[in-house]
């Protein structure tokens, strides 16, 4: 600061969920992986599900840690003087969250952290991308170094690597074989991460009759071409001849449908043997690794030069039975919305629709309804990609403190946060909205209160669905009945409603809308459908 040097934005959480999660909902927007400071292993433990989940949605973070000291009579300066300097190192501060990384190191000496540095932005940014685990022991922090001494390691010798394009032989291959398709169909979960692969993926729908599934989704592309056909590919599967699976790591559930055993699979993806996963079995005669923009570009590129008028006249004629398909997909979604439900039990489909028509295309949601993120999906439109978005991992309570980082990366655009109840208490309310409030970032969240976890209760009913939990209806999934969840966010300033008359729904949520849109946060506290 003296010498009038550029230093890192600070951004004081308390709690380090929210921190991870917020450097990830920040490099989720912009692409630029964040730093994430905290204690020890304590700290590091607290953010263990976060890192599961960055791990999983493919985003760059690095944490950093601080190790205890191990000299303890002052034979340097940093030596253990508290209690817990002997309680808190273990024999692998790394481990407990070394499944979730692509890197981890332990600082040696200050002399080499900036290529410490280097390499770890270099990891985290190439693809596919990924957190980083850095940890310095308190004697080395304490080092004096001249920056003179320090060498630095400049971004275009020692950058990170992108994706690129495939062997043209195999784009060929995949070309050829959609000339002669009578039913293709392509599955995504997170090609919306470049906008690029989703208008390629549009396009190439468009031009080639090719329906187009979003599947267990992390990064949205836009909803809005004709041949998208939502979010389950099932009744397609056995009937598909050729199918293209472009950056998706769970197309569908095996345990539910039974593919065609005769498609030809190309897949096309930034990770395409996923091996961060012990098992991966899903279908590939044709596998392409790397940026999947580029290689739609190269398949749409030659598929155009190649197409006779005949393909084009076929292709076509798809077209307008998907675009049919479609309309009749959405028809249905309004139909589910019509139903408002009834006091106390308001219905999900009726709520989002109804924020769906407050919603400008650029504003994004954090979509962690769990059990009810399947009715949302269906009822808010989200034509840009980008702007809808699922944890990839399985950590429950990311989406307040995400939202806090997106809205971080662009205060411009309406931030909102759907979460259950369950997943609430989770995502540590109060230090989320101790941060909105200290740091001037207003987000909206929707409570979605059904007393209990209806994911607990429905995966027990899918493996016995006659058992004896259902006949005596208990699943151990209830929660409390009377939680005013407001008030958590009352503490910080925010402005809170609760709402459980279905007829009150509109004007709540334009209420809410219009203190975020000025400035403030706001908690709506809903009563849907009970558990």
């Amino acid at each position: 600061r003296k010498r009038g040097d550029a230093l890192p934005t600070i951004i004081t959480c308390p709690h380090e969920n929210t921190a991870a999660h917020m450097a990830a909902g920040y490099a989720f927007v912009t692409g630029r992986g964040q730093g994430v400071l905290v204690h020890v292993d304590v700290g590091t433990a607290n953010t263990a599900t976060a890192m599961h989940n960055i791990f999983r949605s493919r985003l760059p973070v690095l944490l950093m840690a601080g190790k205890a000291p191990y000299t303890t009579g002052n034979e340097l300066v940093g030596s253990r003087d508290t209690y817990v300097h002997f309680v808190q190192e273990p024999f692998d501060q790394a481990s407990l969250v070394r499944p979730y990384l692509k890197w981890e190191w332990t600082l040696p000496s200050g002399i080499v952290v900036k290529e410490a540095l280097r390499r770890a932005h270099s990891i985290m940014q190439s693809e596919p991308q990924g957190p980083v685990y850095l940890m310095m022991q308190r004697e080395t922090l304490t080092q004096p170094w001249s920056v003179d001494d320090v060498r630095r390691f400049d971004a275009e010798q020692h950058g990170a690597t992108t994706g690129g394009g495939a062997d043209p032989k195999l784009v060929t291959q995949l070309v050829d074989r959609l000339l002669i398709a009578k039913s293709p169909i392509l599955i995504t979960g997170y090609a919306g991460r470049n906008p690029r692969a989703s208008e390629l993926i549009t396009e190439l729908a468009e031009f080639a009759g090719i329906g187009v599934f979003e599947s267990n989704m992390t990064n949205n592309i836009s909803h809005d071409g004709p041949c998208f056909l939502g979010f389950a590919p099932d009744k397609h599967l056995p009937n598909a001849d050729v199918g293209l699976l472009v950056d998706v790591d769970v197309p569908w559930f095996p345990s539910d449908v039974e593919a065609n055993a005769s498609t030809f699979w190309a897949h096309i993806d930034v990770d395409i043997l996923k091996p961060a996963s012990p098992m991966w079995t899903f279908p590939g005669n044709l596998r392409m690794q790397g940026s999947s923009a580029r290689i739609l570009e190269q398949v749409v590129e030659e598929l155009r030069a190649k197409a006779t008028p005949a393909f084009r006249q076929a292709a076509q004629a798809r077209v307008a039975r998907l675009t049919a398909e479609r309309d009749a997909r959405l028809d249905r979604a309004r139909k589910l919305a019509t139903d408002k439900g009834k006091p106390d039990e308001i219905n999900p489909h009726y709520l989002f629709a109804e924020l769906g028509k407050l919603l400008a295309p650029e504003d994004m949601v954090f979509n962690e309804g769990v059990r009810n993120a399947g009715a949302a999906l269906m009822q808010i439109n989200r034509p840009l990609p980008g702007t809808i978005m699922r944890a990839g991992g399985g950590g429950l309570g990311w989406s307040g403190a995400m939202a806090l980082g997106a809205k971080l990366a662009a205060p411009e655009r309406l931030m909102v946060q759907i979460v259950g109840d369950g997943s609430f208490y989770f995502g540590s309310p109060c230090s989320v909205f101790a941060v909105a409030q200290h740091h001037k970032l207003p987000i909206l969240a929707i409570v979605l209160d059904n007393s209990g976890w209806s994911a607990v209760k429905e995966s027990t009913l899918r493996v016995f669905p006659d058992g004896q939990a259902k006949s005596a209806n208990e699943f151990q999934a209830g929660l409390m009945p009377d939680v005013e969840f407001g008030k958590i966010g009352e503490a910080f300033g925010a402005y809170a409603e609760k709402v459980s008359d279905p007829a009150g729904v509109p004007a709540a949520l334009a209420r809410c809308v219009k203190e975020v849109r000025g400035g403030r946060s706001a908690i709506l506290h809903a009563r849907v459908t009970p558990l």
